[in-house]
């Protein structure tokens, strides 16, 4: 059943991802134009740091998918383009190994063809220290997802009812793992008070996940007979939100949810993710073309990001952090309820601009 499960999450996230991969709320931030803020595109990096990490580029293929015969030859492909690209790759849900040992080729994959790459296990906030070491040594992983599903498993069928013991699980992991933990949830986001908390528990970073991209609650209630729980599509805060929510709480974020382009990327980094995950766009290019479109796609993605890092005078990813950003429509109002000051963003190359005005104006 569990083989099932992860072969429907495929194609039912598939489905969700052409019916509504239009607007989300990363299109509610914009970037202001400084005509001269441009630089020389030989002097931009794509290099990030954080928790211990360092990587050649901000972008990495998120958790997806394993468990079953279809889903490794996915993790196979998803592996070669990590490997052809650079970039870091995430496993899906190892559960599914945990319980069922046999399945462990089609998650063991994401090394075999990435043997020098940068591999992240995923495991559930149910998952015991044991079970976390198995995982992370059948990938031989550099780093450590625990994701968290309350949502999801709210409306799965045979999901968990039972979520008070995932914080003493995460901490328990997070002193024992020997690599970097980063606690992330699947598509309802991470609000300021959870990343405080996951600060609090020892954690590395946090993945905010938010929505606007694949909803797995929407998924779960598409296995129901009755679909009677509607009522969970949407839940949640989306990617911008919770990056505006988490500034300032001591841990580095990442951000992953609804993520579709460069240009949210550059908005995501823009508003504090040290780096940025996809996951429903690379696998529909995958399975529509196969390994070249993705390897081609994610080199776009490399090649437009340095652009618009470019074209805003931002020579890192961190530097990001420093341009004007606009905030509009509901994001907004969001902000504003939740005590977030838009101007800061929107002003903040303003006071070295500021002071060449002063400086200028006493010659």
């Amino acid at each position: 059943m569990s083989a099932q499960r992860k072969d429907d999450h495929v194609r039912l996230a598939l489905e969700q991802y052409h019916a509504h991969s239009g607007r989300n709320q990363f299109d509610e931030v914009s970037f202001v134009h400084h005509a001269l803020a441009g630089i020389d595109r030989p002097d931009v990096l794509l290099g990030t740091a954080f928790a211990g990490i360092a990587w050649e580029v901000p972008v990495y293929i998120n958790a997806m998918t394993g468990g079953s015969v279809k889903t490794g030859a996915i993790n196979r492909d998803l592996a070669i383009a990590a490997r052809e690209t650079g970039v870091p790759i995430a496993s899906g849900s190892m559960n599914a190994y945990v319980k069922d040992p046999s399945c462990a080729d089609t998650f063991r994959v994401l090394r075999t063809e990435n043997p020098n790459g940068f591999v992240m296990a995923n495991v559930n906030a149910t998952t015991s220290v044991d079970h976390a070491r198995r995982a992370v040594d059948l990938l031989e992983a550099n780093a450590l997802q625990i994701h968290l599903n309350a949502a999801q498993e709210t409306a799965m069928p045979e999901g968990d009812r039972s979520f008070s013991s995932w914080g003493p699980r995460i901490e328990k992991i997070a002193a024992t793992a020997g690599v970097p933990v980063i606690v992330k949830e699947v598509g309802n986001g991470l609000s300021r008070r959870t990343v405080l908390a996951l600060r609090n528990l020892g954690v590395g970073a946090a993945d905010v996940s938010g929505r606007g991209g694949t909803d797995f609650a929407r998924i779960e209630n598409g296995r129901r007979d009755l679909a009677d729980y509607a009522f969970l599509h949407g839940w949640g805060q989306s990617t911008a939100a919770c990056l505006l929510d988490a500034q300032g709480v001591g841990i580095p974020v990442l951000a992953s949810g609804g993520v579709r382009h460069p240009l949210d990327a550059a908005r995501a980094l823009a508003l504090g993710a040290r780096a940025v995950g996809a996951s429903a766009g690379f696998l529909r290019t995958l399975l529509d073309g196969g390994v070249a479109p993705l390897i081609a796609q994610i080199t776009t993605w490399r090649d437009q990001l340095a652009a618009l890092q470019t074209l805003l005078g931002a020579r890192t990813p961190a530097d990001l952090t420093r341009c004007d950003l606009l905030i509009h429509g509901e994001l907004r109002s969001f902000c504003a309820d939740r005590g977030i000051d838009t101007r800061r963003l929107a002003q903040r190359s303003g006071s070295t601009e500021i002071l060449h005005e002063m400086t200028d104006n006493t010659r």
